[in-house]
């Protein structure tokens, strides 16, 4: 495909048409007369050598092509958007734009809330938008970060994207304040016979992952999509679960839980932010990652245990 022989306007048009299925419609949207559109369908046709739209009766049904090309287009529509809207040049503090980042509920609630108070003391123009990933992010890597600012993501799960270290944590056992099996230490025994409450993204499943190295297959009772709703499924019951410290410090004051160090030497969780190539010489980018960057060392300095001025908890 020769891209400077393609009219990049058909793009638009191949989006709304795929997306209105109707004609009038779609050249509305993109501001074209009904002939004008009628006219790019047909170009669109001629191109990929199928019918797009067919027609059902009184309306019009997408091709299985048409189908394909609906997500593909948006993308597309997105990915272009950004890079004809990146800049030279990025003045934070009068500048009024919106980042939307991919996150996982513990990655917004640590790391997500500090770049939110930072970037609310210096640059009050900005507004972040945090978003669950979707369970194709692994194996659609390329496509989830053109259409998003960032992916906060530790490492291990996707590769081959640029990425900025934001901070470190580790994993931690919590157990019910009352957990009668479970004294002041907790063993591999007890991980292999009690039940498990856990984190069960399709893409992210990084305690069950580690406990099959050690050979340990969890009993699990509960599974959730949010890290935070641990604790409170382990709460008056005898389940174990797995969580990071930095969550683990906000357990102990929601949930009547305990935590305790892991039996094992559990890989320490690398939280980075990946992004797109597209993104990677817009000013507004680089500030953001920056600013990710400064935020993240902070993190570090402060320790698991000192963030806020919050002790944590004793482990």
């Amino acid at each position: 495909m020769n891209l400077s022989r393609l009219d990049l306007n058909l793009v638009l048009a191949l989006r709304a048409l795929l997306e209105e299925r109707n004609v009038t419609r779609a050249g509305e949207r993109v501001g074209l007369s009904q002939p004008a559109m009628s006219a790019a369908l047909s170009r669109l046709r001629r191109h990929f050598d199928d019918e797009l739209l067919a027609r059902t009766g009184n309306a019009y049904e997408l091709t299985p092509l048409g189908v394909a090309l609906r997500d593909r287009s948006a993308t597309a529509c997105d990915l272009l958007e950004r890079v004809f809207s990146s800049q030279a040049d990025f003045d934070p503090a009068a500048e009024s734009r919106e980042f939307t980042l991919l996150a996982s509920d513990y990655g917004a609630a640590v790391f997500g809330a500090a770049l939110a108070r930072t970037l609310h003391q210096e640059a009050p123009g900005i507004r972040l938008t945090f978003q669950h990933p979707a369970p194709s992010v692994a194996e659609n890597a390329a496509t989830v970060l053109s259409t998003v600012d960032g992916l906060m993501m530790p490492h291990g799960i996707i590769d081959g994207f640029p990425a900025v270290d934001l901070h470190r944590d580790r994993w931690l056992c919590v157990v019910a304040d009352d957990n009668p099996d479970v004294g002041d230490e907790i063993t591999l025994e007890h991980l292999s016979h009690l039940p498990w409450a856990v984190y069960q993204r399709p893409y992210d499943a990084p305690v069950a992952r580690q406990l099959s190295m050690i050979g340990i297959s969890p009993r699990v009772e509960v599974s959730v999509q949010t890290f935070q709703l641990l604790p409170h499924m382990v709460e008056g019951t005898r389940r174990v679960s797995m969580i990071q410290e930095r969550l683990a410090r906000r357990a102990v004051r929601s949930a009547a839980v305990r935590v305790l160090p892991c039996p094992f030497e559990a890989v320490p969780v690398r939280e980075a932010l990946w992004w797109h190539p597209v993104h990677a010489q817009d000013a507004a980018h680089i500030w953001l990652r920056q600013k990710a960057a400064e935020v993240g060392a902070t993190l570090t300095a402060n320790g698991n245990g000192k963030e806020n001025g919050d002790a944590g908890p004793a482990v």
